[in-house]
């Protein structure tokens, strides 16, 4: 067994010339250091590709969604591991290093989720940063999705599902848990940094990513009335009643914005499935 197997983190990419470059130097920084960066842009109009050229020189341009600029930056990978990323992220330094040492215990080990802390300023990022704190960190069934996974699983899956667009988080991780592979967790976090300016802002992408949600469902056999689709219907939320009297501006502002994403979401899926988007 090879002692550092060499790992390729893809990263996808649209115009994010503010925030590329804080994630590709916490790549550079991690403590293990057999990595290869591969950037795959969709079409930016700024300067994200030339940012990601300091860093790297496998930047690509490929689309037109995200699960396909993932699975094209994973064919033009080395790696005997795979972690994805969005441009969003920061990595904590011994990201990689844990998720290696991982899944390198087992041949069974698959998958890694990987928690996520929120890092937020204005008003309605700290309440998608506290909606998000109730699962993220202590892992919750409905919601983790793994970002790191072995090669074999990955290919072994399909990739991502480019049918997909949203749901493809859940999607994989699910196809490659029902091949018979494990799931493992690690401690170490990523750091996402909310950009929401306003509940219309996350309602409207959350009716995007449903209009091809009903071929998720179909396809992983899940009702669309469940703790998955519907947030008011999530054990954690009132297995932690006490953390959401206390914070009553967050809770009242989470509430809002959870009914908002309910029903724009709910809207977008109805379109997509009647007009087959």
């Amino acid at each position: 067994m090879i002692k550092n197997p060499p790992v390729s983190v893809i990263v996808t990419t649209k115009n994010e010339e503010g925030s590329i470059e804080r994630l590709l130097k916490s790549i550079k920084k991690q403590t293990y250091k057999n990595i290869e960066i591969i950037v795959v842009d969709n079409n930016s109009n700024d300067k994200t590709k030339e940012i990601s050229r300091k860093y790297t020189n496998k930047v690509f341009n490929f689309g037109p969604e995200r699960s396909s600029q993932r699975n094209y930056g994973v064919r033009k990978s080395k790696g005997k591991y795979l972690l994805i990323l969005d441009a969003d992220m920061e990595l904590s330094k011994s990201v990689i290093e844990e998720c290696v040492e991982t899944i390198k215990k087992d041949n069974e080990n698959g998958e890694i989720v990987i928690p996520e802390r929120s890092i937020a300023e204005t008003y309605w990022e700290k309440v998608k940063a506290f909606e998000r704190s109730f699962y993220n960190l202590q892992g919750d069934s409905a919601t983790d999705a793994a970002r790191f996974f072995s090669r074999v699983a990955f290919n072994k899956a399909g990739g991502y599902d480019e049918t997909i667009t949203g749901p493809e988080d859940w999607d994989l991780p699910e196809v490659i848990s029902k091949l018979g592979y494990k799931t493992k967790r690690i401690k170490s976090v990523i750091c996402h940094y909310e950009n929401i300016k306003s509940p219309l802002q996350v309602a409207r992408k959350k009716y995007y990513y449903a209009l091809k949600s009903h071929r998720y469902f179909k396809k992983q056999n899940i009702s669309v009335v469940s703790p998955k689709t519907m947030y008011f219907l999530r054990p954690v939320f009132y297995k932690n009643w006490k953390r959401i009297a206390i914070h009553p501006l967050l809770s009242t502002g989470m509430s809002l914005m959870l009914f908002l994403e309910f029903v724009f979401g709910g809207v977008g899926y109805l379109i997509g499935r009647y007009t087959n988007k």
